[in-house]
């Protein structure tokens, strides 16, 4: 199976994007194995394995502790790619993005967790929020968190907090190893399902102080990539894993044009009604795709220079995102539709697309709220709190 884009693909050069040699022996590991990922409702240490050799866990760790940090756009691809193959796969992958995160923390704790390597694997069940308790050695936590995507591959994971005392107003993530944490395997859902996205239940772990951060914290390592928007990153490795599967679906009901009818009409490719819709995904998928990129590049030239990201910057990173979320869902929706009744059938890959979309607007970062953020501070108002 040959993955390699010619320069006219709305994807672009494989070439140009790819980290290492290695990722596209990812893309047809994971063509291989996404009715296993679907099946598991996880995607196997196996596989984020060689998600770590391609270099997606090491894309976003510091380079003074040995990463390779990628600009977001660069990333963004990479990721955009594994999901046109699988949305599950793409969206943990889209985690190797979260080390940003965890630049918050006190270097001399970043110095202990990369000590064996760059290539950590993190997962985060950050909500609800839970109380934490200071005791000697550091705080006492217990509760139960949600959305944990990626936790069965990960070498970390995070839980999110609110410190007695702490009048900042702002929660902490609290970082534990794999065997401080009991995974509930509770993921039953509609699309998405190789994500593992369980719940993590903790029970009185005491962490130190010094392991735990406050996400989208003032960054302790200055390199290009923690200047970047923290949120708007995170909501833009989401957002891009419903474009992936968008270019899926549409290149399958373009692919199946000239098949012929159940019923014994005409192919598809004769009938004005299926070019229309075809033409019209094509355009609006390519349009919000090059916003995307546009502010994603605009956004990264202001770091990389030096310069601090300006609100405005941040708003249309978050809006970008959020209709390409939107956007990628209606053109997987109008793909199902031409589809016709084949689609519905358990196995079709088309069933699997319009499932997978319908998860990416629906995240708390992508949903319709954000077009009210962003117009808020396109008008100078105020938007709602957390949006920058």
């Amino acid at each position: 199976m040959t993955h390699t884009l010619d320069t006219s693909s709305p994807l672009g050069t494989f070439e140009e994007h790819s980290p290492s040699q290695h990722f596209e022996h990812v893309l047809d590991l994971v063509a291989e194995r996404r009715q296993e990922f679907e099946e598991k409702r996880h995607v196997p240490g196996d596989v984020i394995a060689e998600f770590k050799k391609a270099g997606i866990y090491r894309a976003s760790a510091p380079r003074r502790f040995g990463g390779e940090p990628l600009p977001p756009a660069h990333f963004l691809r990479l990721i955009e790619r594994i999901s046109a193959v699988d949305g599950s796969a793409g969206w943990v992958a889209s985690f190797g993005s979260s080390l940003i995160y965890l630049a918050a923390l006190p270097l001399e704790t970043q110095a202990e967790l990369y000590a064996d390597g760059p290539d950590i694997a993190f997962a985060g069940g950050l909500f609800p929020v839970q109380p934490a308790e200071r005791v000697d050695g550091g705080l006492r936590i217990a509760g139960r968190w949600k959305f944990a995507s990626g936790s069965k591959g990960a070498d970390i994971l995070g839980v999110g907090v609110k410190v007695e005392g702490d009048r900042t107003g702002r929660p902490r993530t609290a970082l534990l190893r794999p065997d401080q944490i009991d995974i509930a395997d509770n993921w039953d859902v509609i699309g998405m399902r190789g994500t593992g996205s369980h719940d993590l239940i903790v029970d009185g772990q005491v962490v130190p102080e010094k392991w735990t951060f406050v996400r989208g914290g003032e960054p302790t390592v200055d390199e290009p990539l923690y200047r970047y928007p923290v949120i708007p990153y995170a909501a833009q490795v989401l957002a891009v894993v419903g474009a992936g599967v968008a270019r899926a679906a549409l290149d399958q009901v373009i692919a199946e044009g000239g098949r012929a009818s159940h019923t014994g009409g005409p192919v598809a490719a004769d009938r004005a009604s299926y070019r229309i819709t075809v033409g019209r995904a094509e355009a609006d998928l390519r349009s919000v795709r090059a916003f995307f990129y546009d502010i994603t590049e605009q956004v990264w030239a202001t770091v990389e220079r030096g310069d601090a990201a300006t609100p405005h910057q941040a708003s249309l990173l978050r809006l970008a995102s959020a209709h390409l979320a939107k956007t990628s869902f209606e053109v997987v929706r109008s793909a199902y539709q031409l589809a016709g009744i084949r689609a519905i059938v358990d196995g079709s890959p088309m069933q699997r697309y319009l499932r997978d979309a319908s998860v990416v607007p629906q995240h708390a970062f992508l949903q319709e709220g954000m077009y009210d953020g962003a117009g808020a501070v396109l008008m100078g108002t105020q938007p709602f709190p957390g949006y920058l």
